[in-house]
Order: structure tokens, then C-alpha cells, then sequence
């Protein structure tokens, strides 16, 4: 949508639409216990430049880098206009965006992992109820560990024993 809009490949009353569709979607996931977080990583026009120069001077970051992140960087205004229309028109409570300072990657790492671990702290999940009988699987354990021991191979170690 955000391509589309910027380069006017498709008339306002086109990409204008997606914006319902998009919500209409989250919405759904929602209703369906899906719980949605977007996040939007702000970075300056300064920082993408020297990200850009760091993907030239090293070459394992070569493969990060194209001819169209010049000519797209020149509509950098266009770009957050785009941006901020859709992040205005699709959040909603029930996924909400996030604008996240990304110029440096540890605050960035550490802003959406706070919001992540709030969120699932906020969904309280449980673990499922057991379906096996674990004392059955216990033995299970145990012989197959003793008949391995007597072939003189040593067993692994259970989960939570020292």
C-alpha cells in the first residue's frame, strides 16, 4: 500500500480502500483470540545512511543493500507521510501500533521486548492440561534408562534431575 501510494501506482480511491481491509482483517484475528502488535522502527534519514555505509564497507552485508534504497531514500517525506496516514488509520485497540526509536538496535531490541513480554504477560497464558499419564512415562523412562546402562551406555540426564 505504502509503494503504491508514494510511486501513484493505483488512484487514492484504490490503496485508500486497503486501509478498511486491513482493519477488517486485524479485526478478525482478534475476534479469534489472535492478539496483534505492529511496530513501526523510526529511523533518521542520517542513521540509514550510515546503516548504508556499513552494508558497503562490509561485504557479508553486501547482500542488504540495492540501487532502489537511493531513489527510494529520495522520497523519504512521502514515505512518512504514507506511514503516519496508515499507522492513524489501522490502530486500533485491538492492534495497536508502535512507534519505535530505532537508531540504536539495543533500544529498539529492548522497547519491543518490553512490549512484547507486557503482552503475553497480559494474555496470563496456561500451560495445557497434561494428557498422558506422566507416572507410566516415568517407568517408561526408567527402564529404558536401566536396560541402556546395562549396555553399559550412560543415560541422559532428565529434565530437572542433578
Amino acid at each position: 500500500m505504502l509503494v503504491v501510494r508514494v510511486h501513484d501506482l493505483a488512484p487514492e480511491s484504490v490503496w485508500s480502500k486497503r486501509y478498511d481491509t486491513i482493519n477488517d482483517f486485524e479485526q478478525m484475528l482478534a475476534r479469534s483470540g489472535t492478539r496483534i502488535l505492529k511496530f513501526y522502527l523510526h529511523i533518521s534519514p542520517e542513521e540509514q545512511l550510515q546503516r548504508f555505509k556499513q552494508r558497503l564497507d562490509d561485504p557479508l552485508r553486501h547482500w542488504k543493500i540495492s540501487e532502489t534504497d537511493y531513489s527510494e531514500r529520495e522520497l523519504w517525506s512521502d514515505y512518512i507521510e504514507a506511514f503516519e496516514d496508515a499507522m492513524e488509520r489501522t490502530s486500533t485497540k485491538h492492534a495497536p501500533w508502535y512507534v519505535i526509536p530505532s537508531n540504536h538496535k539495543w533500544f529498539r531490541n529492548l522497547a519491543i521486548s518490553e512490549i512484547v513480554a507486557d503482552t503475553l504477560e497480559d494474555m496470563d497464558l496456561k500451560l495445557p492440561p497434561t494428557q498422558v499419564d506422566i507416572a507410566e512415562i516415568r517407568r517408561k523412562y526408567h527402564a529404558a534408562a536401566a536396560q541402556q546402562a546395562r549396555r553399559g551406555q550412560k543415560p541422559a540426564k532428565a529434565s530437572g534431575d542433578k
